[in-house]
């Protein structure tokens, strides 16, 4: 599979969703995706499909920023994020092949479940 190089025209929409997911990651430590998929779906009228990989794709620069900011700060356990990084990069690659094959219909369900399920477990923590 090949990367699509699309327009550089940057859209304002998009944006704004990467801002609202930029935003939200560096607040409050959470995956940029947890904003930017609903987003791309619900605003922005990408599919369930693209809207997952469109946000991976985002979560880069996302992250460097982030471990710019935190890392100046001293706050960056680099062990324990080494660590993570190493699990997420494995995980990803077999999500990402999930990804491929899921239908659509089911990936909504999957992610807007897991949306509320975190939301609770939060809430309730």
């Amino acid at each position: 599979m090949h990367a699509r190089l699309h327009s550089l025209r940057l859209d304002p929409k998009l944006v704004a969703i990467g801002l609202g997911g930029g935003l939200l990651s560096g607040l409050l430590g959470v995956g940029g995706g947890i904003v930017m998929v609903p987003l791309l779906v619900l605003w922005a009228a990408y599919s369930q499909r693209d809207a997952h990989a469109i946000s991976l794709g985002a979560i880069i620069p996302i992250s460097i920023a982030g471990i710019a900011t935190y890392g100046v700060a001293g706050e960056v356990r680099y062990g324990t994020a080494i660590a993570l990084a190493a699990g997420s990069i494995v995980g990803a690659r077999i999500g990402a092949g999930w990804l491929a094959r899921i239908d659509e219909r089911l990936l909504k369900v999957v992610f807007g479940t897991f949306l509320v399920a975190v939301a609770v477990l939060l809430g309730v923590h």
